[in-house]
């Protein structure tokens, strides 16, 4: 029953941070520093791999946590690539990019380590 929850969450937060990365966000709470924008890409790219990392229950599994790792990170760049060709008001940024994937990374590392959820 976890495991099913868990993949509804995965599923759920995937296309939710889909739709967030596409349409026009206007009202964001400001945490108080110049680079809030970054820090919100670290935050959900590290709960997109936690998420993942933690359904797929591949702590020791090298190659599959590689795979997801990549899959993860290759989400990311299409998502930033393609924003801008689906809504002209959002643009590509580099630096969402690297905070994407440091988001990932962390998560991915969080997640294997202490595999967070323990499933039946």
């Amino acid at each position: 029953m976890a495991k099913k929850l868990l993949l509804l969450a995965a599923i759920t937060y995937t296309f939710l941070l889909i739709v967030l990365s596409l349409i026009n966000l206007k009202g964001v709470p400001s945490l108080g520093s110049s680079f809030d924008d970054k820090i919100y890409h670290f935050l959900a790219y590290f709960i997109l791999a936690v998420l993942w990392i933690t359904f797929f229950k591949i702590h020791k599994n090298t190659f599959k946590l590689f795979f997801v790792f990549i899959t993860i990170i290759l989400f990311g760049v299409v998502l930033e690539l393609t924003q801008h060709q689906l809504n002209p008001n959002r643009t590509y940024d580099t630096w969402d990019l690297i905070a994407n994937c440091l988001g990932v990374l962390v998560g991915t590392l969080i997640a294997a380590r202490f595999n967070i959820i323990k499933l039946k």
